[in-house]
């Protein structure tokens, strides 16, 4: 890598970046199944081949073969080098560039992983003892009693952390580094004194609670939530974050309704764990909750990545009022045309859980359909804080009406609302905006240099860059492609690889990128495309980026998993194969002509053993 920002600064930063809100900044896009699409920024096209992937956070053309991830794509629109273009995300994302050039210690991306492997150790002993502990039946006869069959306990991962101040540590701590990656994960709390042995007495989190995995996008668990079962304080108990768990940016069953439906529409946000598992019981598959804090502007962006509308699910008391206040004001900020959020009350004294299990799904899905759409909660929330029935109660509604409009993105719906505040308020449009806050600065776009020779704008006035024609779009030929693109949809078979060694002297086309691929994917087996991309980011390997961008928006023909994964096994036996009998055919073509030395009558000998081995 030439790159020398550090390359764990890169990753992070690319995790913290949203492609789609970027690239749609800028050229504007449409959602279509899973993806975005939009007329390319970097050739002339009429219909649009451009596309925007969110769960792989990368672009890709499919008219001019233009692929990347954030930081490429911000270096072509924007005409800037490298370090400029991590320089602007950097910003916008609150982060500081390092200035230190020297390399990535490769360790820190191998402890992040050992965190994982840990978490994913703890949730596997959690669910044995909800199967095996001899007080199990304390936790199955709550989760019965709430409705929990065991299905739906399967399918969330719910465990049990028994009673007792050391189960966890005892069982999965064989050597210090456990230890201590279980206290870095949140697992373990470590007391102040220390032992004898110079180790910090620890003891386990979650005791005597049911258990609920958190995960990431990826199906990763990344902590764990607990709600107890006797009358210990607090009720409900989250991991600590860590440095694979930010509350602020998770949500609890996103994963678990993503697989349910990979083509989401909606999203029911919910307060806690089992009202998730409540609702998922009673086939309602679409609900996550925030993780103990108020729904941020990131909970909403990451969701409205995957589904164009949320409702919001709150108790009726004066609590649930107040927490829908906070998930307005969060929300105002990212309501784009297109999106839409919903704000639905239960009856007070009740909550998803109870209520679904009292009236059933098709009266739960009634109230969802009957919730109160954004702009009639704003207005009735704001008539709760004046009277327009007086000039000053007017004055002070228009006030606080435009202090919070005043970060909504521009679009129809933000008007529609400013010309419904001037009805209420019985002012005219443009006499009410003289009294508005100062309007945001315009998008990006209005900045683009029309002079510039090499930047043109299209029909719908779009900054068009022209650039290099890319190869064709071609579907993937090779076995080197297809291990390639099965390594890029899972990377968790890159540990296949080590039953095949004679990868590591093939000199078949795609091998460079696939070896350094491998090298890569060994280190960090959770990288998506984008991540990939940005290990070569900044480097001259601008042919492993592009390659990289084709594969990665090809869609894998195979979709069932064990089924790939033969064939993943079956090209790399032909991947070998095929070395094995290019060399074997060179060394039988050179021994008609000439003796063959030692060392290669060696080599003739091993191929033919081989290929007896590979035809079995």
């Amino acid at each position: 890598m030439a790159s020398r920002i550090p390359q764990n600064f890169i990753d992070d930063l690319l995790d913290r970046t949203d492609i789609v809100e970027l690239v749609d900044a800028r050229i504007g896009l449409r959602k279509s199944g899973r993806n975005y699409t939009g007329l390319c920024p970097f050739h002339q096209e009429k219909t649009p081949s451009f596309s925007v992937s969110p769960d792989k956070q990368f672009y890709y053309c499919f008219g001019c073969g233009a692929g990347g991830n954030a930081i490429g794509f911000l270096m072509e629109f924007d005409r800037l080098e490298f370090r400029p273009a991590v320089e602007e995300l950097a910003k916008k994302a609150g982060l500081e560039v390092p200035q230190d050039a020297s390399p990535i210690n490769p360790d820190i991306q191998k402890k992040q992983n050992s965190l994982f492997q840990q978490l994913e150790r703890a949730q596997a002993y959690y669910q044995q003892q909800l199967r095996e502990h001899p007080q199990r039946n304390r936790a199955i006869d709550y989760l019965k009693n709430r409705g929990v069959s065991g299905e739906i306990a399967k399918t969330f991962g719910i465990g049990y952390a028994p009673p007792g101040w050391n189960n966890l540590g005892k069982t999965l701590c064989a050597t210090e580094d456990d230890e201590q990656q279980l206290i870095q994960a949140g697992m373990l709390v470590a007391k102040d004194e220390r032992s004898h042995a110079d180790r910090k007495e620890t003891y386990d989190r979650f005791r005597d609670r049911i258990i609920f995995p958190i995960r990431d996008n990826r199906g990763r668990t990344i902590a764990f939530g607990g709600r107890v079962l006797g009358d210990d304080k607090p009720k409900y108990l989250n991991s600590p974050e860590s440095p694979v768990f930010s509350k602020g940016r998770e949500l609890y069953g996103l994963y678990e309704a993503r697989q349910a439906n990979s083509r989401l529409t909606q999203l029911i946000i919910v307060e806690g764990y089992m009202d998730v598992v409540a609702l998922a019981q009673h086939d309602i598959l679409n609900a996550v909750a925030t993780l103990g804090t108020a729904t941020s502007r990131d909970h909403l962006t990451k969701l409205f990545r995957m589904v164009s509308e949320v409702v919001f699910c709150f108790d009726g008391d004066k609590a649930g009022r107040q927490a829908a206040e906070r998930a307005l004001e969060n929300a105002l900020p990212v309501m784009e045309d297109g999106r839409q959020i919903r704000f639905m009350f239960l009856p007070e004294g009740e909550d998803p859980d109870s209520i679904v299990r009292k009236e059933g799904k098709a009266a739960f899905l009634a109230r969802i359909d009957n919730a109160l759409p954004l702009p009639e909660f704003f207005f009735d929330s704001l008539r709760q804080l004046a009277d327009l029935g007086t000039l000053d109660g007017k004055a002070r509604f228009s006030k606080l009406a435009l202090k919070k409009l005043q970060p909504m993105p521009n679009g129809v719906l933000r008007q529609l609302m400013l010309d419904q505040l001037a009805n209420l308020s019985n002012l005219s449009l443009e006499r009410l905006l003289e009294f508005a806050p100062k309007e945001p600065s315009p998008p990006i776009d209005s900045y683009v240099d029309d002079k510039q020779p090499h930047s043109v704008r299209s029909k719908n006035n779009r900054p068009q860059i022209r650039r290099t024609q890319h190869p064709p779009r071609r579907n993937v030929r090779t076995p080197i492609e297809w291990v390639t693109l099965s390594l890029l949809h899972h990377p968790q078979f890159v540990e296949h690889l080590d039953d095949y060694p004679d990868l590591a002297t093939t000199d078949t086309p795609g091998i460079d990128l696939l070896r350094e691929l491998i090298q890569l994917l060994r280190a960090n087996p959770s990288l998506n495309p984008g991540g990939i991309i940005g290990y070569w980011q900044g480097s001259q390997q601008q042919a492993h980026q592009e390659e990289i961008a084709r594969l990665a928006a090809t869609e894998l023909p195979v979709k069932d998993k064990d089924r790939l994964k033969t064939e993943f096994l079956d090209a790399l036996k032909l991947i070998a194969s095929q070395h094995q009998e290019k060399a074997l055919d060179y060394l039988l073509q050179k021994a008609k002509t000439e003796p063959l030395s030692e060392q290669e009558k060696k080599d003739l000998g091993r191929l033919l053993t081989k290929k007896s081995h590979l035809s079995e």
